[in-house]
């Protein structure tokens, strides 16, 4: 599954309803308000890789309040999570 972990710069008086309205786009998996250089984080998660596009350029970078965005594309997932996923066979 093609990931995107987006930077949004938005325009301070939004952040709340811009967080919320990137949150309620299809293909955004969780937002978070973080402090740092941006405001906002965004994980995008789809079906192909050229849907990042859309969901990045066409959507996102189109709500109100956004102001800039950078996008990394993620290539490998690490995660402890995701690997006590992977060996659980359902035993307790």
């Amino acid at each position: 599954m093609p990931t995107a972990i987006v930077m949004i710069s938005a325009d301070v008086a939004r952040i709340p309803e811009v967080a919320q309205e990137v949150a309620d786009l299809e293909g955004i998996a969780e937002v978070y308000s973080v402090t740092g250089e941006v405001d906002l984080i965004a994980i995008a998660r789809v079906a192909q890789h050229d849907d990042l596009a859309t969901v990045v350029a066409d959507r996102l970078g189109k709500v109100e309040g956004v102001l800039a965005t950078t996008t990394y594309i993620a290539f490998n997932a690490y995660s402890r999570h995701d690997l006590e996923q992977a060996f659980h066979i359902g035993l307790d």
